[in-house]
């Protein structure tokens, strides 16, 4: 396993576990921005219905 620092290129797998790794990051982040939106969209809905 390559160090930080390390410029030696990285073998197949370690390649592709680190894909694997920032595909589950990209998904952890998607989900958290879609839930952020759905909350301020219930907040805004929940102000406008109250006026």
């Amino acid at each position: 396993m390559a160090v930080a620092g390390d410029l030696s290129p990285l073998s197949k797998a370690e390649s592709d576990a680190v894909a694997r790794r920032r595909r589950g990051r990209n998904w952890a982040m998607f989900v958290v921005l879609l839930l952020l939106c759905a909350i301020f969209y219930a907040i805004t809905w929940v102000k406008m219905t109250k006026s």
